[in-house]
């Protein structure tokens, strides 16, 4: 008899997380960067790569990578803690100090992956809301924190898939909400480098709060999966301790590396999306949708007459593809769509405005 063993009950019941890939013209739906980073990064990594001992495992602790990030944020490299992408940081941090009989407490709509990842580590969930205009409710984060003591709260802002970027006061003040029941707060700052301010001032050597960022959006390296945190030297420790051995490879640590050597060509960049952004919000605002204001790379849009998942299938007909958010919490008739260049966007504008008018 073929008896197939199975996987524990919280996992089989689940469904997985995933981003929709189909061959399109316009692919709009992930958040990626519209165009490659500098053919100078290229030449770079690729000398470097040439030069790697591939007999040898990389380096366990990515020194020379913590220690360049560290000082973009002005810490120290025991401040910083690399991983393959944001979420296997937020992972890592769930493996961490979460597990069974301990609870995470985040507030929807917002990053899917905080409640996902949770439940893989046997994490219980408490969510609370948002308010209507999707911006933090400090009563609602109180009461959360309050009845569940989470052992990790998790903030995202900009928030994704909502764009809004929390207010520091209201951030600080979560904070201190978290602290006083024993807490730890993180901040997922993914779309960080578009917001107007960010959560790295409240840091702090006995603040139990971190703070993470990925490379994949505004440095546009989402083929490398890199992401770090910065936190407390003593929290970074303890993440060292769960991670799995030599879990960074060499390639993505010369990649990230490198990449801090184009810094102005990022901010190029992050600069010119966010000009784009607002051009494709206003010409959004001149049809029938709702449009949030993003302070991130996308920008979140309900039709008004039509359902959302029609208004998704007929873009995806005329082979451009945006992110359906209509199954998320309270996001129903919703899409989401990343801010492409010029000609994607005005290619998705063309054909929004088709199918709405």
């Amino acid at each position: 008899m073929n008896v197939r063993p199975q996987p524990r009950e919280s996992i089989a019941l689940m469904a997985g997380y995933h981003s929709l890939q189909i061959d399109v013209d316009v692919r709009l739906n992930t958040n990626e960067s519209p165009e490659p980073p500098p053919a100078a990064f290229t030449a770079a990594v690729a000398a470097e790569v040439a030069a790697i001992d591939w007999h040898r495992y990389p380096h366990r602790d990515a020194a020379s990578l913590r220690l360049r990030i560290g000082e973009l944020h002005d810490v120290g490299p025991e401040q910083v803690f690399a991983a393959n992408g944001s979420n296997e940081v937020l992972q890592t941090l769930l493996l961490t100090y979460g597990g069974p009989g301990r609870t995470a407490a985040m507030f929807e709509p917002t990053y899917a992956l905080h409640s996902h990842l949770s439940r893989i580590t046997g994490t219980d969930v408490a969510a609370g809301e948002r308010r209507a205009d999707f911006g933090l409710d400090l009563a609602e984060v109180e009461r959360v924190v309050t009845e569940s003591t989470p052992a990790i709260t998790f903030l995202c802002s900009p928030n994704n898939p909502t764009g809004v970027v929390d207010a520091l006061d209201d951030i600080r003040t979560a904070l201190e909400v978290v602290t006083a029941a024993g807490g730890l707060l993180c901040v997922d700052e993914a779309y960080g480098q578009f917001a107007p301010h960010s959560a790295m001032s409240l840091l702090g050597d006995d603040v139990p709060l971190v703070v993470s960022r990925t490379y994949s959006k505004t440095w546009a390296m989402a083929a490398a999966r890199l992401g770090y945190l910065i936190g407390p030297a003593w929290l970074v420790a303890e993440l060292e301790k769960v991670v799995l051995p030599y879990h960074l490879d060499a390639m993505t640590q010369i990649a990230g590396r490198v990449a801090l050597d184009h810094l102005d060509a990022m901010n190029e960049r992050v600069a010119a999306l966010v000009e784009e952004r607002g051009r494709l919000c206003a010409a959004m605002d001149e049809l029938p949708v709702d449009v949030w204001p993003s302070g991130a790379n996308f920008v979140l849009f309900r039709p008004r007459d039509i359902d959302g998942r029609e208004v998704w299938q007929q873009l995806t007909e005329r082979s451009v593809l945006v992110r359906d958010c209509s199954s998320w919490p309270r996001l129903d008739g919703c899409l989401r769509v990343t801010v492409g260049a010029t000609d994607e966007d005005d290619r998705f504008l063309a054909a929004l405005r088709e199918i709405l008018t």
